[in-house]
C-alpha cells in the first residue's frame, strides 16, 4: 500500500474515496480510529492508501479533480 493522499479533512477523503471508487480502484483510509480518539480537534490526519500498482492512476484522478495532492508522502 502507498500513501496517496494525507488530510485532516473528512471531506476531502470522502470525496477522494467515491472518485477513486467509481474508477474501480481500491482504497483503504487509515488512521481513523485514532482521529476518533483525539476528539474533533481535528488534529491528527487521516491517511488514504491505495495499491501500488494504482499509484500512478490515482494520482491522476484526483489531480483532475482538484484535489491538491502536496501534503503527499
Amino acid at each position: 500500500m502507498e500513501e496517496l493522499l494525507k488530510t485532516n479533512d473528512p471531506t476531502v477523503i470522502s470525496f477522494a474515496t467515491a472518485l477513486l471508487r467509481a474508477e474501480d480502484i481500491d482504497c483503504f483510509v487509515f488512521d481513523v480510529h485514532t482521529s476518533i480518539l483525539e476528539g474533533s480537534l481535528g488534529v491528527l490526519p487521516r491517511r488514504l492508501m491505495v495499491a501500488r500498482r494504482d499509484l500512478f492512476m490515482a494520482r491522476a484522478i484526483l489531480d483532475d479533480n482538484g484535489i491538491s495532492l502536496s501534503e503527499r508522502a
